[in-house]
């Protein structure tokens, strides 16, 4: 799954998460899990919690590239 860091932070800033930005900085601009896994499970992102905080947060588009 891809998915622009613009587009997460948001998500997780809906979410009442304030340190989004700083937890995203080092990844690329376009997130892919696979390549970005352990990034992403290092800031406790797996895919699953991913997932569902993406559906959760209601961002609109195609957020399963």
């Amino acid at each position: 799954m891809k998915i622009g860091k613009s587009q997460l932070a948001q998500v997780l800033e809906a979410q009442g998460d304030p340190d989004a930005d700083s937890k995203l900085a080092a990844l690329p601009d376009e997130i892919d899990t696979e390549r970005d896994a352990g990034a992403l499970e290092g800031i406790g992102l797996d895919e699953e919690t991913l997932r569902a905080k993406l559906a959760a947060g209601g961002v609109g588009g195609n957020l399963w590239a």
